[in-house]
């Protein structure tokens, strides 16, 4: 049989071409999988919903197979599709464009096509192929008005950015009645992908075991989708599969941004930053996700075939074949064609340096709230008509209305019309609304009172109890012990700030609190637990621990070794979680430089330090490559030690790092590494751990401390960031306990392999470790300083034996295993550890204080030659 695939001729990417996918998955649900063969058969079967010429179909566009069949079969058929999503949008449009044909839900489960007339009434335009509500509708028969060159264009760029081939699978967590969620399905129909569809909701944990089941690769969110997340603990959540998540419909913090581009790195997957409206069918920009962690605040470049100008107010426009026809107000709108050749996004921005783009105001009257796009003119003008006279003002966080008195309550009608939860609109009544001496309204005022009003109300005022909570977000006018979040008619809109909100009575919030009841929220409340330990990240604490060990072994005051090489393995670790995906998707290995330097540049200046007072350096040691040219034995110094081998690890780090840059600057293992990331790092310890085991690793005693014997280690720690299963981290500690106890690896120090085996077993099995409460503070600065630490110890050492001799042991005696003299020498050991450790977290904050004036002093020069006119 041959796919339906008459689509070309409209010009639709996303509706041709389905024959070479016949047994691809396209539709995927919590029952069956739909191939691309059935779905051109069901969009075949539904193409007769309306027989003769081409009219407007309204669909209520909900996340249901049924939905999406329909949809397609009246585009496939050459009609104008309207969508609506609800029934209570599908009757306002029903009732101002009078669509010719209504296809919607009919009850539960019934899917229902009225055709309300044979011969179509509607004077449609050619070009003209769908039609969509501006986000956040008040009501307003307000259309926006797109081609067939529209839909396609912007489907096939945005595949094309994002990668999408045959593999991937989306999961619809957004509505597809938006132009956002919509756009998710075209993309991937126009490459033979595959969506999920479902109508849960991300706070719903059916969600996430679908998501695994169906082996997704995406999930499309707004901001808010973002606080959800949050609230829901999405960072423990195993997804294996999801290989990246796109973040659109409104402005996201910076520190939000990055934090989740952080999260991803750790767990494989990227965050694709983006910026649209529907006026440019769904997106106009994509921030690459290598320069996410690098420009968080930016909305990026435009997307293929589109650009930016910015005009002399400084507002963004944008020229592209996504953008829209134009608007429609009335039926007659319908025959029009193409009024607009640019789009005024409305948003002030500057173009970077970079060449990235950023937002920094808004020129128009529009809020991005939950997703929606208010207007806010048009939300004044439809509470008038509600007989409230109202100013209305905001940002993305919360919207603030000011109302002359009235027996309505504003609140309720705007969380009515728009679908906000009643904590995200504030409410000012005044006795008269502000204006300006020419009449306008005085917006300003307006802000100055809601400031002072609305202080001491709304989420920052806490109710000490959960009752009273529920009562305040819910509306609930009684709460019962046996109610719980759910049954008191709580949503997704309500769940973040409800859960953030019972965070302060609770402190720890448990996973499935919104099925809990209140008499059992407020026990919790009342036992919140106030212990002395607080739960901190795995590889913070190895590095504070590794570090003070390293410390107090080369003063003597320990002899339990192997704390490099543990650093070694967190190092594997880290590399993996924050520099690896961004050198791995764009193929820059520009932030893994920029990481290589972090650690040359200190180092270079520290060893050259002591090359200059101690004379016992030699010029390989500054330069980083000695195991290059050291001797098999040590060579002791004249006090007995040997300072060759002291930056060891440093020197097998940045080997580590570079090779790893030139590895993935090559196109073929960068995209090994997408595809499988786990069996990639394996790969990598395969070869580490055969070199760490073949004779040519030698046996000297210093082989210990070359590249060869222990490169292994950075691997596992990589391998280790990559596991996603049980079985993966069986594997690891089978390679883990081998190479680490097995002969070859510090023969004769049983106390090194146990230290360097536990520490890569927390690594593998671990995320997180309990500290003293009191003591998470300096195991973090520790963690952080640990770098400095080991660079400045053995000069701190060395300067201390000089000015207080012998204040420490050798380190030739220390490690030959010789008792301390007594108490005071003991004393004067701790004493040595601490200022080593001391002074490294000086030298650290010294660093990081230069690196942030170079920083903010580069800021300052690109402002100013902005000012000057230089850069554009």
């Amino acid at each position: 049989m041959t796919i339906w695939t008459s689509g070309a001729r409209l010009g639709l990417g996303f509706l041709d071409g389905w024959d070479e996918y016949a047994d691809h998955p396209a539709l995927i649900t919590d029952r069956h999988t739909i191939t691309y063969a059935e779905l051109g058969e069901r969009v075949e079967a539904a193409a007769g919903l309306s027989a003769g010429a081409r009219c407007l179909v309204l669909i209520e566009l909900k996340n249901t197979v049924a939905a999406i069949v329909s949809y397609l079969a009246a585009l496939r058929a050459g009609h104008v599709v309207l969508v609506a999503s609800d029934a209570d949008a599908r009757d306002a449009l029903v009732a101002a464009y009078d669509p010719d044909v209504v296809v919607g839900a009919d009850g539960e489960d019934e899917w229902r096509v009225d055709r309300r007339r044979t011969v179509p009434r509607h004077d449609l335009h050619p070009d003209l192929a769908l039609l969509l509500s501006t986000s956040g509708s008040t009501g307003s028969p307000k259309l926006v008005r797109l081609s067939y060159e529209n839909l396609d264009s912007n489907a096939k760029a945005i595949a094309q950015y994002l990668g999408i081939d045959g593999t991937d699978r989306a999961i619809t967590v957004l509505p597809l009645s938006y132009c956002y969620g919509l756009s998710v399905l075209h993309s991937h129909l126009a490459r033979g992908a595959a969506v999920v569809v479902t109508g849960l909701s991300v706070v719903d944990p059916d969600l996430w075991d679908l998501a695994r089941t169906s082996e997704a690769t995406s999930f499309a969110g707004v901001p808010y989708t973002f606080d959800l997340l949050d609230r829901i603990g999405f960072a423990d959540l195993e997804l294996p599969g999801l290989r990246y998540v796109t973040q659109a419909g409104g402005k996201m913090g910076a520190d939000r941004v990055r934090r989740f581009a952080e999260l991803g790195r750790r767990r494989g997957w990227d965050l694709v930053v983006m910026y649209g409206q529907t006026e440019a069918t769904a997106r106009m920009a994509y921030l690459p996700p290598d320069r996410v962690l690098d420009a968080p605040e930016a909305i990026g470049q435009p997307i293929p075939g589109g650009k930016f100008t910015i005009d002399g107010d400084s507002e963004l426009i944008y020229h592209g074949p996504n953008v829209m026809l134009g608007y429609a107000q009335t039926v007659d709108d319908l025959a029009a064609g193409r009024d607009v050749d640019c789009l005024h996004t409305g948003d002030l921005a500057r173009r970077r340096e970079d060449g990235l783009y950023e937002i920094v105001g808004r020129r128009s009257r529009f809020l991005k709230l939950f997703g929606l796009r208010v207007d806010l003119d048009q939300l004044e003008q439809s509470l008038l008509a509600e007989g409230i006279e109202a100013l209305c003002i905001g940002d993305d966080a919360r919207l603030v209305v000011a109302v002359a008195r009235s027996r309505l309550d504003p609140a309720s009608v705007i969380c009515a019309k728009l679908g906000l939860p009643a904590a995200a609109v504030g409410t000012v009544v005044l006795d008269e609304l502000p204006r300006n001496a020419n009449g306008k309204p005085d917006y300003a005022a307006v802000a100055r009172l809601a400031e002072s009003r609305l202080a001491n109300t709304g989420p920052a005022a806490e109710k000490s109890d959960v009752r009273g909570l529920y009562r305040e977000i819910l509306g609930a006018d009684e709460v019962m012990d046996s109610d719980t979040f759910v049954s008191l008619g709580g949503d997704s809109l309500s769940f973040v700030e409800t859960s953030r909100r019972l965070e302060n009575l609770l402190e720890t919030l448990p996973t499935d609190w919104y099925l809990m009841t209140v008499a059992e929220l407020e026990r919790t409340a009342r036992g919140r637990p106030r212990g002395l330990l607080a739960w901190q990240e795995l590889s913070t604490v190895l590095r504070a621990v590794a570090i003070v060990l390293v410390c107090a072994n080369h003063v003597g005051l320990s002899h339990l070794f192997g704390g490099a090489h543990v650093l070694l393995a967190a190092a594997g670790y880290s590399f993996a979680r924050f520099q690896l995906n961004a050198v791995a998707a764009g193929g820059r290995i520009r932030p893994l430089v920029r990481s290589i330097a972090r650690i040359t540049v200190p180092s270079v200046l520290v060893i050259a330090t002591g090359y200059v007072i101690t004379r016992q350096y030699q010029v390989w040691n500054i330069l980083l490559i000695e195991h290059f040219f050291a001797p098999d034995g040590p060579e002791l110094g004249p006090d007995g030690w040997d300072p060759v081998w002291n930056y060891w690890f440093i020197e097998v780090l940045v080997l580590a790092l570079v090779l790893s840059a030139v590895l993935l600057s090559i196109p073929a293992a960068r995209r090994l590494e997408r595809a499988w990331p786990f069996g990639f790092a394996v790969g990598l310890l395969g070869i580490c751990l055969f070199l760490r085991f073949e004779p040519i690793a030698g046996d000297g005693p210093m082989e210990l401390y070359r590249p060869v014997a222990t490169g292994w280690l950075f691997a596992l720690g990589w391998a280790a960031a990559r596991t996603t299963r049980y079985r993966h981290r069986l594997l690891l500690t089978a390679a883990a306990v081998g190479g680490a106890m097995l002969p070859g690896f510090s023969d004769g120090d049983n106390g090194r392999k146990l230290v360097v085996a536990c520490g890569l077993l927390l690594l593998i099995w671990v995320t997180r470790l309990p500290v003293p409460f009191g003591l998470r503070r300096v195991t973090a600065v520790l963690a952080s300083a640990s770098l400095l630490i080991y660079l400045t110890q053995p000069l701190t050492l060395f300067l201390l034996d000089r000015v207080q001799s012998p204040l420490v042991d050798q380190p030739s005696v220390a490690a030959s295993g010789a008792g301390h003299p007594g108490v005071l020498q003991d004393l004067r050991l701790v004493v040595a550890t601490v200022i080593a450790l001391a002074v490294g977290v000086v030298a650290w904050k010294a660093y990081e204080f230069v690196l942030r004036h170079l920083m903010r002093l580069r800021r300052y020069q690109l402002h100013a030659r902005q000012h000057d006119g230089v850069v554009p």
